[in-house]
């Protein structure tokens, strides 16, 4: 027992998790479980191998292995929280500003809007395929919908659209929301709108992004979401190639596009953040700072 506390805790930690419905998180945690196992060549790891040198050593890893600066610093902070929890059961002796040395911080510099050029071309210029008019027509609806999160945009159910507004809570956050809908988007929505009869006890999705044949606490459902936006994000890549885009795009380039947008327009910080759904205002300043 002794041999792998910190793992112990780890696992029981992510069952937890994933006990509570968040499988988001549980995924997250999970691979930097994985990756920290990796680095010290063992599944079985004590609370004494969280130290500074180690530490300092891991951080070089994932340097070395061109992770992106916020994944190294979503793995630290995962590593931080086993060892906080760790501290609180007594398992792990504490150690003050034990991460101090690492990064744990937000890099702003790797999320950036599109300039205007570029988001006008991807969100109206035709790419001439079917396939990827679908993913500009998404795309766009995210962008008009107040840069809304690919997660809530897929999730929507029919009875979040009431006349000429949606009310639904935010997949992340739980935030109540609601966005009026324009003219202009009325026709796409009826161009993604799901044909399929609801089944009972499951979601009666207004998209045809995801199937509805889940419960909405089934881990199924939830992989079967992670499956749809890895193939958003690809068809995402694929409309920019095919629109000849320099800048790098996926779906949260749309949500600090729009940010971005609303800021040049005059729009207040405070009905940015109202819009996009943040609990804090400061998070809609590190968006806006990049």
């Amino acid at each position: 027992m002794e041999k792998n506390r910190f793992t112990i805790c780890a696992n029981n930690y992510i069952d937890c998790l994933r006990q509570e419905g968040r499988y988001s998180t549980a995924h997250v945690y999970k691979h930097a479980i994985r990756s920290f196992s990796q680095f010290c060549g063992t599944q079985s790891i004590t609370f004494s191998r969280i130290n500074r040198e180690t530490l300092k050593r891991y951080s070089n890893y994932l340097l070395a292995s061109r992770l992106k600066p916020n994944t190294i610093s979503t793995y630290m902070r995962m590593l931080r929280s086993i060892y906080n929890r760790g501290v609180e059961a007594g398992s792990a002796p504490y150690v003050p500003r034990l991460f101090h040395d690492v990064y744990t911080g937000v890099d702003v510099r790797q999320k950036k809007a599109l300039p205007a050029g570029e988001l006008h071309r991807l969100l109206y210029e035709d790419p001439k395929s079917e396939r990827l008019r679908r993913t500009q027509t998404i795309a766009a609806l995210m962008f008009q919908f107040c840069g809304m999160s690919f997660a809530d945009l897929a999730h929507l159910e029919k009875s979040a659209l009431d006349q000429s507004v949606l009310r639904y809570n935010r997949i992340k956050t739980k935030t109540p929301m609601s966005v009026e809908v324009l003219d202009t988007a009325r026709g796409m929505i009826n161009q993604l709108r799901s044909n399929q009869e609801p089944i009972p006890d499951c979601p009666d999705y207004l998209f045809d992004i995801l199937c509805g044949n889940k419960k909405r606490k089934d881990e199924r459902a939830y992989r079967e979401y992670q499956s749809a936006l890895r193939r958003f994000n690809n068809r995402l890549k694929d409309l920019a190639r095919a629109l000849r885009l320099k800048s790098p795009v996926s779906s949260y380039t749309l949500r600090h596009s729009w940010a971005t947008t609303a800021k040049y327009r005059g729009v207040p910080i405070e009905m940015i953040s109202e819009s996009l759904g943040h609990k804090s205002i400061k998070t809609t300043q590190i968006y806006l700072k990049g």
